[in-house]
C-alpha cells in the first residue's frame, strides 16, 4: 500500500514543489492515508483545497482502499 500511495504523490509533487513546498506520507491504517505539508504547504493558506481538491482526489481516484486522507503535524 505504501509503494501505491508514494507513486501518487510522486505524480503530485513537482506541483508542489513549484511552490516551494512537499508532502510526506507518514502511516496508512483503516482505509485513511495519513499525510504532512512540508516547506511552504505547511504554512499556505490554501492547504486545505490543496489536500482536498487535489491530493486527497488523486489518491481515492487511484486507489480504491483509501477511503480517506488526513493531514497530521508530527515533529
Amino acid at each position: 500500500m505504501e509503494k501505491k500511495i508514494e507513486t501518487v504523490l510522486d505524480k503530485l509533487r513537482p506541483f508542489l514543489m513549484n511552490d516551494g513546498g512537499d508532502i510526506q506520507f507518514i502511516k496508512y491504517e483503516d482505509g485513511i492515508c495519513y499525510l504532512k505539508f512540508l516547506g511552504h504547504c505547511a504554512t499556505c493558506p490554501m492547504m486545505l483545497m490543496t489536500l482536498n481538491d487535489g491530493i486527497k482526489e488523486a489518491l481515492i481516484n487511484e486507489i480504491p482502499e483509501i477511503v480517506d486522507v488526513k493531514l497530521i503535524n508530527e515533529d
